[in-house]
């Protein structure tokens, strides 16, 4: 296992693929991530999530991992898996379909990042926003033309991790995302429209 340290750590990145799912199981450990999660709340309805917290949720998300879709990719140093992201198109997330604060915008084809994990000995060391911007590529490399994401605005200066899993703003700013809409106080809607950056890196040469 490397050792943490206060640089920025070297990472490399891979899509979530059935052989890869032990190293999903090793980060997210006994509590799936975070409350017996496992990446399913946008995934179910809300009454099937609670109904699986932990084993079940764990069962249905190991279902999509083993079916090989790729719902994410993980961060690594050496061989240790240290960061989580997860991104699919939008229509993947049933819950996300029927929140109101997180509706559609348009009717534009987007792909969602709708989770971020980073191992504790990793946080606040600036693995965010790299992985957002592999998310980026990821989706990118699948067709995606536009990448959302949904951060929170910390409600205080030393706001608790499990509630910033969602990431936050300075995170996708970092990584490229501009806020497009806000209909509450504390969650942005953030995008990063893929052709637009393609196009200025191409000015750039």
């Amino acid at each position: 296992m490397a050792q943490p340290t206060n640089r920025l750590p070297d990472l490399k990145f891979h899509p979530c693929t059935s052989a890869r799912w032990s190293d999903l199981e090793e980060l997210f450990g006994e509590r799936g991530a975070c409350g017996g999660c496992w990446c399913m709340f946008w995934r179910l309805p809300r009454k099937g999530f609670d109904a699986g917290k932990g084993a079940g949720n764990k069962r249905a998300f190991k279902k999509i991992v083993s079916a090989d879709r790729e719902p994410g990719i993980l961060a690594y140093v050496g061989k240790e898996p240290v960061g989580w992201c997860a991104v699919a198109p939008r229509e993947d997330y049933v819950a996300l379909e029927r929140s109101r604060i997180l509706k559609p915008l348009d009717d534009q084809a987007v792909w969602s990042i709708s989770c971020l994990f980073i191992k504790r000995p990793y946080r606040r060391r600036g693995v965010s926003p790299q992985l957002l911007k592999a998310a980026v590529e990821f989706a990118a490399e699948r067709g995606a033309k536009i990448v959302e994401g949904y951060p929170v605005e910390p409600s205080m200066e030393s706001m608790p991790d499990p509630f910033l899993w969602h990431g936050i703003p300075s995170a996708f700013k970092t990584a490229g995302f501009a806020e497009v809409l806000r209909r509450s106080k504390s969650r942005p809607i953030m995008r990063f429209n893929v052709k637009s950056a393609t196009a200025q890196r191409r000015a750039q040469r």
